[in-house]
């Protein structure tokens, strides 16, 4: 696996270090710890994750797409002055009610194969969301090449990595690091507010392998988990939440039901009535029906390369004189959705999204 090269990042130590010297230690962010390790999340070798105690790893049944990264979830809740955890409230959509003082996790990595997923990972980058009194703040880490450490890289930057993937073909990428404002991008809602997207009911509610004070593994329902270990307060047991399909798991869903929840686990965060991308009047949420607001024979709302000469949104039947088809092909800039986050195509959700266009039931054009 070729190395990965980061952009040079100097470590400030409490004292600090100077704007010239430093992306990461100028104006609001220079009060964040510099490294990672420093946040104490995880015990041990850094690079091996091992949660720290109060520390709690995750999963989702529908994640976003990040070129292929493989991704490791955790979650911290601050303990009140009785020595208790602060839960998270449970809502029925949308991200959970979390408590001022929490900290969200997730490195990003790849295995030199992807046929041996879990043969020695190499992470690229950590991000934080970390909930203030004012608002939650997004925060990249960059690993250096040695896996001992990540730094505060508020700028991000490119990162060369290279694969096998699970057909035994050689990937070249340079996959890009997120600077610290375009987390903003994605994470903003009703105009203003940033909030987490993935930890919510619907994308908890799975079963995930736990180790036990034993060191034995054990199978439970993560929202279950969380509310036994006083992370989460209020909703109803698992076994009557809602449950987002596993998109690519046509036992756990329609066809329907998976592709509107990959479009809304990957697109919705902008495209809804309050996001960044709500003035091109789509509206890519799972639990609506309005066909317009899904792109169906809607027009775009402005001209140009982002339309491919394409007519409509979404034309049933014909996901090829589909717009939504043709920017998940893309990888241009411009033209590409998502537009922050993904420089690959995924080859395998468009073809999920093209099928289900073209079972879409026809209807004459509005």
């Amino acid at each position: 696996m070729r190395a990965l090269l980061a952009p040079a990042v100097v470590l400030c130590v409490a004292t600090g270090c100077s704007s010239s010297d430093s992306s990461a230690g100028r104006g609001p962010f220079a009060r964040y710890p510099q490294t990672l390790s420093a946040w104490g999340l995880f015990t041990g070798e850094l690079s091996a994750h091992r949660p720290a105690p109060g520390v709690e790893p995750y999963d989702l049944n529908t994640p976003l797409f990040s070129d292929y990264a493989l991704k490791f979830r955790f979650v911290r809740l601050p303990v009140g002055p009785g020595g208790a955890v602060e839960p998270a409230r449970y809502r029925e959509s949308g991200p959970f009610d979390f408590p001022v003082g929490a900290v969200i996790a997730k490195t990003f990595a790849y295995p030199a194969d992807f046929r041996a997923p879990d043969d020695n990972p190499r992470r690229l980058e950590t991000r934080l969301l970390v909930h203030e009194p004012g608002g939650w703040v997004g925060l990249p880490y960059i690993w250096n090449e040695e896996q001992t450490e990540a730094a505060l890289a508020i700028v991000g930057g490119p990162l060369d990595v290279t694969w096998i993937d699970g057909a035994g073909a050689r990937i070249e990428h340079t996959y890009q690091v997120p600077n610290a404002n375009q987390c903003k991008t994605c994470h903003r809602t009703d105009g203003e507010r940033v909030l987490p997207i993935g930890p919510q009911a619907a994308q908890l509610n799975r079963d995930s392998t736990h180790t036990t004070t034993r060191g034995e593994a054990h199978r439970e329902n993560q929202l279950d988990r969380w509310r036994r270990i006083g992370f989460l307060e209020g909703g109803p047991p698992a076994a009557e939440a809602t449950r987002a399909p596993v998109w690519n798991e046509p036992a756990t869903g329609s066809l329907a039901e998976r592709a509107r929840t990959w479009l809304d686990m990957n697109c919705a965060h902008c495209h809804n009535l309050t996001g960044s991308g709500r003035t091109t009047g789509l509206d890519l949420r799972k639990d609506h029906q309005n066909r317009t607001r899904l792109g169906v024979f809607k027009h775009p709302v402005a001209a140009g390369p982002g339309t491919g000469d394409r007519r409509y949104g979404v034309v049933p039947g014909k996901p090829h004189e589909s717009i939504l088809v043709y920017r998940l092909e893309s990888t241009h800039p411009g033209i590409a959705m998502p537009e922050i986050g993904r420089g690959l195509v995924d080859q395998e959700a468009v073809a999920l999204i093209s099928e289900w266009i073209l079972a879409m039931e026809p209807r004459t054009e509005a």
